[in-house]
């Protein structure tokens, strides 16, 4: 009853990867955010 996963599979996995627009788009909204602290308070803003 009880399954072994760590065997390998007869099915070979595919490798994911992730597209340029996904990567621009992490990568501009990381930019844009600015996370500022005032007394133990996190306010997020985003600077565009």
């Amino acid at each position: 009853m009880a399954k072994l996963y760590s065997e390998s599979s007869p099915n070979k996995v595919k490798k994911m990867s992730p597209k340029k627009e996904t990567v621009n788009f992490l990568l501009s909204y990381s930019k844009a955010l600015h996370i500022s602290t005032y007394k133990r308070m996190e306010f997020e803003s985003f600077l565009n």
